[in-house]
């Protein structure tokens, strides 16, 4: 990696660092993550989330190595409705296969290995009867037998491991309050410890990055209502895995009840999990409460995030310079699109009651954001204050963007056109275009 690379990693991921430390995550692995040889680098990354100042519980599953240990054992895996069966025999091997793995994963934990996340990490790694079960009884006249559902979870037995610096490690096995053992899904236990915990995240993989859509393209973003029509038709699909939609119907289950974000990335890509998560456009797919992005007045706060965004166009002379004070001043003027708490892109309204008119100024967006047409999106905003103000008349200067407002409907006109204060301060030097929307 070349030196400028590096330090525009750093300098691209540091919002995500801030924005991320003290929150919580609930990060799932399924049986074939575990399996899979970048399961290793999987939980170096975690360590990674842990030193950063993320609260983590870390939930296993173990499906493939149930299935593989009942197979040895001469055992046929009964289910129904796609849930298992769990007779007694089956329940002594998915303990075998759930403490095997648990060890596994706490001795992996315990690695401290130089020029890795672990290294000098001194990772805390508790386990405990966190999870009260309860039976799932009879469906249709099946009898689920030792297969169990959360009936209970202690989220302050939880949130003391995490003040205390812990990781949490969960599986798939917890006690009922009579003391008998029952078999749940690793995603059940993610969803229900995510909920109580009030976390802001649960993190699950996939052997593709996210949901693949129709063109091949990876799915960024989806709400529960489409990610329930896709679940529908992946019933179907023979590409799509049992863990995959597991952990879909859980994501919708969680957003539904409070956790903002589900993130579904790939195991099988080294780093999936942490360009996911400190990129501006990660990597996977995720499944929110409300979209990653919002447009919104600008607050006094935002002032820092505007100046970042517009002093490049400044510095080129494509916009006219504001200082922080101008801004402070004009700051109720301006819109935003925000997204993940980065200002992505501004505009501002600036009004010339005397005339019934309002100037459209500071459109800026993101270089990396220039593809879904968020310009238009401020516009149309701008338009709508401009009407219910009762204007008659936008107009706009500009330099560079000629085109793009003809396309939106503004007209070239002469200066004599402007507002007069506006007409008063007209910059010849800078021979601005001048446009006009009738309103």
């Amino acid at each position: 990696m070349r030196t400028t690379e590096l330090v525009d990693g750093f300098r691209h991921s540091a919002p995500y660092v801030n924005a991320h430390r003290g929150k919580t995550f609930v990060v799932m692995l399924g049986g074939e993550a575990l399996a899979h040889p970048q399961f290793r680098g999987i939980l170096n990354d975690v360590a990674m989330l842990h030193s950063l100042g993320i609260e983590v519980v870390l939930v296993y599953g173990a499906r493939p190595q149930i299935d593989a240990g009942l197979k040895i054992a001469g055992i046929e895996p009964a289910y129904h409705n796609g849930i298992r069966i769990t007779d007694e025999e089956t329940l002594k091997i998915i303990k075998q296969v759930a403490g095997a793995t648990q060890f596994d994963i706490t001795a992996r934990m315990s690695m401290s290995l130089g020029n890795t996340p672990m290294q000098n990490a001194q990772i805390n790694l508790v386990s405990g009867n966190f999870v009260i079960a309860q039976p799932l009884g009879v469906d249709d006249g099946v009898d689920f037998c030792l297969s169990g559902k959360v009936r209970r979870i202690d989220a302050l037995g939880l949130r003391r491991q995490l003040d205390n610096n812990g990781i949490v490690l969960m599986g798939p096995i917890a006690a009922s309050v009579t003391g008998e053992s029952f078999n749940l899904t690793a995603e059940e236990v993610a969803t229900q410890v995510a909920i109580k915990l009030k976390a802001d995240k649960i993190i699950g993989f996939s052997d593709t990055n996210g949901i693949i859509g129709k063109k091949g393209e990876v799915i960024a973003e989806l709400m529960p209502d489409e990610v329930e029509e896709m679940l529908q038709s992946m019933a179907d699909d023979d590409h799509t895995s049992v863990s995959t939609m597991a952990f879909l119907k859980a994501s919708v289950e969680a957003c539904r009840r409070g956790v903002p974000r589900c993130h579904l990335v790939s195991y099988l890509e080294d780093g999936a999990l942490l360009q996911e998560l400190f990129s501006r456009e990660g990597i996977g797919t995720q499944i929110v409460t409300q979209s990653a992005e919002r447009l919104r007045r600008a607050t006094i706060g935002d002032i820092g995030g505007i100046l970042n965004l517009i002093r490049p166009l400044e510095e080129q002379g494509i916009l006219v310079r504001r200082s922080r004070e101008q801004l402070e001043m004009e700051i109720e003027q301006f819109m935003l699109v925000e997204r993940d708490n980065l200002v992505i892109g501004c505009a501002a309204l600036y009004p010339f009651e005397e005339d019934n008119a309002g100037e459209f100024a500071c459109l800026v967006v993101h270089p990396d954001y220039r593809d879904a047409d968020r310009g238009s999106v401020l516009l149309n905003n701008i338009i709508g204050q401009a009407r219910t103000r009762g204007y008659s008349r936008l107009f706009a200067l500009t330099t560079r963007s000629i085109h793009w407002f003809l396309e939106h409907g503004f007209s070239i006109v002469d200066v004599d056109e402007l507002p007069n204060k506006k007409k008063q301060l007209y910059n010849y030097h800078r021979r601005s275009k001048i446009l006009a929307l009738d309103l």
